[in-house]
């Protein structure tokens, strides 16, 4: 499953951070892992912004972040009933 596809509230663990699509280059990808999205990382959506959308209020391990769509997008997670998409 994709951070992006996480209800509100729900909890998950990061699994790996993946090119969403071609405009996501590899500086995205290399920020995303240093802001701390790397495996076996907590993670929970803590909000969404105007009309469900962006930014998405992410909290990974101990710190707020705000993402934006193609960003939660890149990040797969494990929900706790072991699902991965």
């Amino acid at each position: 499953m994709l951070l992006s596809q996480l209800p509100n509230g729900t909890h998950a663990v990061v699994q790996r951070v993946v090119p969403a699509n071609a405009d996501v280059g590899e500086a995205t990808l290399r920020r995303l892992g240093e802001l701390g999205f790397i495996a076996g990382e907590p993670v929970q959506v803590l909000r969404r912004g105007p009309g469900g959308r962006e930014p998405l209020a992410v909290q990974v391990g101990e710190t707020l972040f705000a993402l934006r769509l193609l960003e939660a997008q890149c990040i797969e997670v494990q929900t706790p009933d072991g699902a991965i998409l």
